[in-house]
């Protein structure tokens, strides 16, 4: 019976132990949860190409300073931080506009654009996280339209580089006002009314009609200088002649009769079906007579 007691007593204790033991195992957890989820909301990380501006209830809102990349302390409730992208980033700003001679112009601009860290708690204050929608193409398109308006349609297209640094050096003092960095600012494309581009057709044809009637102008001017040419040399040519008949009188008639009787019968030597019959003569009344040869085709 005393065993039995003594057992029982030492069961006892035992589960006493194992109570106390778990309760300070319990407490222990507990204390580490509320631990870990103070030290939680007591800190926040800034990952790279981030930046951070802290908030205070307490301090007057926007603090001046900002966080770079890391982990940081806050206070929980009365501290809120605000994480912004400070990383390059590209943006498209489309705009129709009006050239100096008064034709539309569809015209779109890259920019890459980046916050200045240094502003940005004040950016924040003022503009907010989407600073970029409520900037870039606002002033874009001012900038847009007071440049192409300095040019013509044409220039816009003889002198777009000179345009589009234009363009960046207006977005560059622009931008710099909102506190913004632009890195680059480019033309991307570059379009006419239908308007323009039929005047720019016509125009084409009516230069290429003017050079085809410079050509015939040509054309007919070197031919009549070929003509004059021409009858400069038949009349030198006649002078020529004249002359040399009034010193040999007929002989040079003859010689051309002879050359010209030449060339005719090469020609007809080389015939096939052409036969020449020399002519006879006729001593029938004593005088002296000679009749001219034939020639006879001979179709085979």
């Amino acid at each position: 019976h005393d065993l039995c007691q003594r057992h029982t007593k030492d069961t006892l204790l035992t589960i006493a132990t194992m109570d106390k033991v778990l309760s300070r195992i319990s407490t222990a957890a507990g204390a580490l949860t509320i631990g870990a989820f103070t030290v939680n909301s007591c800190i926040y990380n800034v990952d790279g190409g981030e930046r951070a501006v802290m908030f205070d209830t307490l301090r007057g809102g926007i603090l001046p300073d900002v966080r770079n990349e890391g982990t940081h302390f806050m206070i929980p409730v009365v501290q809120k931080p605000i994480i912004i992208d400070v990383r390059t980033k590209p943006r498209e700003i489309p705009s129709v506009t009006g050239t100096k001679d008064l034709q539309m112009v569809n015209i779109k601009l890259r920019v890459l654009w980046r916050p200045v860290i240094e502003k940005l708690p004040q950016l924040y204050r003022e503009l907010g996280t989407d600073f970029d929608e409520r900037v870039l193409p606002s002033i874009g398109n001012e900038v847009l339209k007071s440049v192409v308006a300095q040019y013509n349609a044409e220039e816009l297209l003889s002198k777009r580089a000179e345009v589009s640094n234009r363009i960046k050096t207006e977005l560059i003092k622009r931008g710099a006002h909102f506190h913004l960095t632009l890195d680059d600012v480019a033309i991307t494309h570059l379009t006419f009314g239908r308007e323009f581009m039929r005047a720019i057709e016509s125009k084409q044809v009516a230069f290429q009609e003017a050079e085809r009637q410079q050509y015939v102008v040509q054309r007919a001017e070197q031919e009549r200088i070929a003509s004059v040419t021409r009858a400069e040399g038949e009349a030198e040519a006649a002078t020529i002649i004249t002359k040399a008949m009034e010193k040999t009188g007929n002989a040079i008639i003859e010689v051309r009769r002879i050359d010209a009787a030449k060339e005719i019968a090469q020609k007809l030597a080389r015939g096939r079906n052409i036969t020449y019959l020399p002519g006879g003569s006729s001593g029938a009344n004593g005088g002296d007579g000679s009749s001219p040869g034939l020639l006879l085709s001979v179709d085979k």
